[in-house]
């Protein structure tokens, strides 16, 4: 079956560069893969790849994060992040869209011409490995800053249906992020929003988990508002990041080899930077938000996601 995935050449911190070698990985490594590529035409013709295999969205401009994505939108410049979004509503082939982005743009765009059906809010997931091997949505990684107890119990439903196609879970266990266990922890969002999850039909739900207990796979969807939600993605990579550096330190300064396969094996379990790709919930087509410094990786990765989702395969299968 051939699937069209639409990529956003703009706006990433690499430069539109490395998104197009990143397209052309897609290519390489998926003969059932097309892409439709939103950018400049003349960066994009000239890059040599296959013909057939690909189509143009020309687009010249980009929004920074300097720039008001709203006032962007209503502009008259053709803005690719916007015309990615909107050839994915029209197109029915078009398995979804991967950008580097402003996050803010992808948001509107995407509730402009992807918005699904009875959705209040769409929100980003990450799926994060934990530490009994498998995986933990944490929903919303940073769309939805400001939310209301009904919004996260939204969330909880979204990324509950997730693991469910993903994983085969039949009732995925949804924790509630807090500053402690106690159902009497948290702030008035966090103690509002367990009274509703206690008693939400369809959602498993185990209680407040406690920050330090975010990827110990007490649950498999963890639910929290979008500034929480970033913060624990990110602090969960600086932590990764720093204490692989600490172990490669260690055996060079120790003189231990085995310290180097160590650091090998922590680094293909938590690299956050090719893996972490957020999928935006509740759009009629899928969006892959990558982080602004994603390497051409990262790209085909997020690919691979949206590949494997289309086909109903393990959200991680084949990935490296």
């Amino acid at each position: 079956m051939k699937h069209e995935i639409i990529i956003d050449l703009l706006g990433s911190d690499m430069g539109p560069q490395e998104m197009l070698e990143g397209a052309r990985l897609v290519l390489e490594e998926f003969p059932d893969v097309c892409v439709a590529l939103a950018g400049p035409r003349a960066l994009i013709e000239g890059a040599g790849l296959p013909e057939g295999r690909y189509r143009v969205l020309e687009a010249d401009k980009t929004v920074t994060n300097l720039d008001n994505p709203i006032e962007a939108f209503y502009s008259k410049e053709p803005v690719s992040v916007f015309k990615a979004l909107e050839e994915a509503g029209k197109c029915d082939d078009v398995i979804g869209v991967i950008s580097a982005g402003n996050t803010g743009a992808l948001f509107a765009g995407a509730i402009r011409f992807l918005l699904a059906d009875k959705t209040v809010r769409p929100c980003i997931a990450a799926i994060l490995p934990n530490s009994q091997g498998g995986f933990t949505c944490l929903v919303d990684t940073g769309a939805s800053i400001d939310c209301g107890p009904a919004q996260l119990v939204d969330f909880a439903h979204r990324g509950s249906d997730l693991m469910r196609k993903l994983y085969k879970l039949e009732s995925p266990r949804v924790g509630l992020l807090s500053n402690g266990a106690e159902p009497t922890k948290g702030n008035k969002l966090v103690k509002e929003t367990h009274a509703l999850l206690k008693v939400e039909e369809g959602i498993n739900f185990v209680g407040n988990i406690e920050g330090n207990k975010t990827l110990s796979g007490l649950c498999d969807v963890l639910v929290c508002e979008g500034f929480a939600g970033n913060q624990v993605l990110k602090n969960s990579e600086g932590m990764a990041v720093n204490l692989i550096t600490e172990i490669i330190k260690y055996g060079k300064t120790h003189q231990q080899p085995a310290a180097k396969e160590i650091a090998g094996y922590l680094m293909s379990r938590f690299d956050f930077a090719s893996l972490g790709a957020g999928i935006m919930l509740g759009t009629k087509k899928l969006v892959m938000k990558n982080r602004g410094s994603c390497s051409r990786v990262a790209v085909r990765n997020a690919a691979q996601i949206l590949k494997n989702i289309a086909d109903n395969k393990t959200i991680y299968e084949s990935i490296h």
